[in-house]
């Protein structure tokens, strides 16, 4: 019994050395299938079942730091899975002790084929524009005339070469900062944001060119990538788009303040063209000398007519005298003639103003005034008669109320001595007390010589 004890394991030890041999065995390995029974719990975690023709094996995505459901790979933009999508996800192979099950762990994943590639694309477009990073508010102007041009693409090959030759050919004496990266492959969105600071770092930089020269939806994803979109909106610099696509838009081309449909056309659109500067400036100082001359016509004109005024200054002075005199007899005119109106006014101003004064206003209303002041004096007799009324009546009353109208009827109130306590009951007394009565004319003293109970 003893021989077959040995090396005998529990379930957990078995599932955890299982565990052991697939994680060494399978530390990190590449997985295409597509995605079944997706589940997006409350905890923000994802779980979902990667399947193939023949078989299939549960998969996590476990939730970014940051609370975000979308998924983010180093290769690829930002995306949502969906049930039935095809794709590619690098991961561990784990199991999970409690069931005996083992499952990816997955840390990376990105459509596959043209179709998930255009779905992730349409979801990251509209999640940005929701967000405002396409506002054409915000997108600020290209400068007209640019000291320094930093441009960022692929070091070697003709986008670059074209954008140089066409900016110095166009005006010679700009500068060309170039930022080379890679345009294409897992590392190219890294490399893009990277350029973008070392650009800022470097200062002085007018405008930034991002371009590359075309391709397929799976080659231009580093311009599709979220990060590569923030950074070209973050910019302080103006950023014009050149990716190489006359009709396809990437979204760097709605990030970017400017949308060129060619790399040669972002270096005309940075930079203008110094023959046409010259053109333009020998038309404005052609314009401006036409002006110049028109203007100077005009004020020698001007100046001719003042010159004749001038010639003889006795008689304008003369002129303006008798305009002067014209004007103040025709003022003088007026105000005589504005009085003599008012004067035709005033004794009809006059009649207004006594009937409307304070004794025409007394007057016309005296009949009022009579009326009133008679129901006035009969509201005054009718106050005093029912005031003698009440007051007799009040008198009445008290008098009735006296204590001096009880002792007329022959009672007397007796108060004990010395103190002049009233007395009430005849047992707060004793023989031999003295008290006084008061009756209702005078009082007198008296003492007791005999109690008799109740």
């Amino acid at each position: 019994m003893k021989e077959m004890t040995t090396g005998i394991l529990t379930v957990s030890e078995l599932n955890k050395q299982i565990g052991d041999l697939l994680e060494i065995r399978f530390d990190l390995l590449w997985v295409e299938g597509e995605v079944s029974n997706l589940r997006r719990p409350s905890s923000g975690h994802l779980y979902f079942t990667l399947k193939d023709e023949k078989s299939q094996i549960r998969a996590v995505i476990f939730k970014s730091p940051s609370g975000s459901k979308a998924f983010r790979n180093n290769r690829l933009p930002l995306f949502e899975l969906e049930e039935g999508m095809r794709i590619l996800c690098r991961g561990r192979l784990a199991v999970y002790a409690p069931r005996g099950e083992y499952q990816l762990i997955l840390d990376s994943a990105e459509p596959r084929g043209t179709g998930a590639l255009q779905r992730a694309y349409e979801q990251l477009k509209l999640r940005l524009q929701a967000e405002g990073l396409f506002d054409p508010l915000r997108k600020k102007p290209i400068p007209y005339l640019p000291r320094k041009i930093g441009v960022i693409t692929s070091p070697t090959g003709a986008v670059i070469r074209d954008i140089i030759s066409i900016a110095k050919r166009r005006f010679s004496s700009v500068s060309v900062v170039v930022s080379p990266v890679r345009v294409q492959g897992a590392s190219a969105a890294g490399e893009i944001v990277q350029a973008f600071q070392d650009m800022h770092a470097f200062g002085g930089i007018d405008v930034l060119i991002l371009a590359r020269g075309g391709g397929s939806l799976e080659d231009l994803a580093p311009f599709n990538d979220e990060r590569v979109a923030r950074i070209i909106a973050a910019s302080t610099i103006p950023v014009i788009s050149a990716v190489g696509h006359e009709t396809d838009y990437t979204i760097a081309d709605f990030a970017a303040d400017l949308r060129a449909p060619t790399p040669s056309a972002a270096a005309e659109l940075a930079v203008p063209d110094r023959a046409e500067l010259k053109l333009r400036l020998s038309g404005l100082q052609t314009r401006l000398a036409k002006a110049g001359r028109r203007k100077l016509l005009q004020d020698q004109e001007r100046l001719y007519l003042h010159q004749e005024r001038l010639k003889n200054p006795q008689r304008l002075i003369a002129g303006f005298r008798l305009s002067l005199d014209d004007r103040g007899e025709r003022l003088l005119s007026l105000v005589k003639e504005r009085i003599s109106r008012e004067m035709q006014n005033l004794p009809l101003l006059s009649l207004h103003l006594r009937q409307a004064g304070p004794l025409g206003m007394v007057r016309s209303s005296r009949p009022e005034i009579d009326i009133l002041e008679n129901r006035l004096n009969a509201a005054i007799r009718r106050f005093f008669q029912q005031s003698r009324k009440a007051w007799a009546l009040q008198a009445t009353l008290l008098e009735s109320l006296s204590p001096l109208a009880v002792l007329s009827r022959g009672y007397g109130i007796v108060r004990t001595l010395p103190h002049g306590r009233i007395v009430r009951n005849a047992d707060v007394l004793s023989p031999g007390d003295s008290f006084e009565v008061q009756v209702f004319r005078g009082r007198f003293r008296a003492i007791v010589e005999r109690i008799f109970p109740e």
